[in-house]
């Protein structure tokens, strides 16, 4: 009888076809969403109508409370800086986020309130308050004006909410830029990042605490600033505004051009030295962000291209995912 031959080299185009095909089932596999990852077509049968579900919710709201836009905005940046996007600074109790005094100014609550009822009538249990909190901020921004923005959705709700976590991981009005930075970087967020998304004070008001340590008036009415890189007469305006320094009840606009718009405007207050809080003024003076303020000011369309890539990476900070959280009943509190 005949000895049969064997090489290992016939094996080898064998070994290659195995392994293309592995490489495609991954590649193929990674298409899909899963409940362990984001996508851009998570609730596509799950829950179609989530989208404009949430659009539709935003926009009633807005139509008839225009500052609704710059709340839920703000709304997201205060969730997403703390503990990741989780909606963790929408459950109210004691010691929770939502009750540190730094958030009791925030607003845009009943917007996600109201999005989360609906939704729980077409898609019970299903889609997140992490998920409607960014979407809305996605659609605010798209509302005032601002780039139609595609993010990817398949957050789940955070258990944890403590307001001690509040304080060291959001930006104060007061802040240097390198206290700025230090933040950012944290969060995974850059240099560019952090000019871009400050933008978003373009749309939203806010009280006189967060910046009236920026001048004084004395008894007689006369002003004398304190921060010298604000300009006088923007600083009068601000001190006819907010006439009593304890009282935080009043709010004055972000951006005194185009309020309600969100536009590039910021950045020409900017550089007429008219930016309404220290923070702001910060990112003029250092030469590490100054030009790209300069070009934002300059050109709209380049912020707006920054802004669709910088905001995508801020809804996606910390994200928790598959067994990571929870899909609330209700956005204010935890599932028992």
């Amino acid at each position: 009888m005949e000895k049969i031959k064997f090489s290992v080299y016939t094996s080898i185009p064998q070994y290659k076809l195995l392994m293309q095909l592995l490489c495609f089932i991954i590649l193929f596999l990674a298409t899909f969403p899963s409940s362990s990852s984001l996508s851009f077509d998570f609730y596509a049968v799950s829950c179609p109508v989530v989208e404009l579900t949430v659009k539709n919710t935003v926009r009633s709201a807005s139509d008839m409370d225009p500052t609704i836009p710059g709340k839920l905005l703000r709304l997201l940046f205060h969730d997403c800086f703390v503990n990741g996007c989780d909606a963790s600074v929408l459950l109210q109790g004691n010691a929770t986020e939502r009750s540190d005094p730094a958030n009791q100014s925030l607003g845009g609550f009943s917007v996600i309130d109201s999005a989360k009822r609906v939704l729980e009538i077409f898609c019970p249990g299903i889609v997140s308050c992490a998920d409607i909190l960014a979407l809305a901020a996605r659609d605010a921004v798209e509302f005032t004006g601002g780039p139609n923005i595609q993010i990817p959705t398949g957050r789940k709700d955070g258990r944890i909410s403590m307001a001690a976590n509040v304080r060291p991981n959001i930006i104060d009005t007061s802040f240097t830029l390198d206290e700025m930075i230090k933040i950012f970087s944290a969060k995974g967020l850059s240099i560019d990042d952090l000019v871009t998304l400050s933008g978003a004070h373009t749309i939203g008001r806010s009280h006189c605490g967060s910046f009236n340590d920026r001048f004084k008036v004395d008894s007689n009415g006369n002003l004398t600033l304190i921060d010298l890189s604000l300009d006088r007469q923007y600083a009068t305006q601000l001190m006819k505004m907010c006439p009593n320094s304890n009282n935080d009840r009043v709010t004055v606009n972000n951006d005194p051009a185009s309020p309600l718009q969100f536009d590039n405007e910021y950045f020409k207050i900017l550089l007429a030295h008219k930016g309404l809080f220290q923070s702001d003024s910060a990112l003029l003076n250092d030469e590490r962000t100054k030009n790209r303020v300069v070009e934002f000011a300059n050109n709209q369309d380049s912020f707006f291209e920054r802004w669709s890539s910088s905001f995508f990476k801020l809804s996606s900070v910390g994200v928790k995912t598959g067994g990571e959280g929870e899909i609330r009943q209700s956005c204010s509190m935890s599932n028992i």
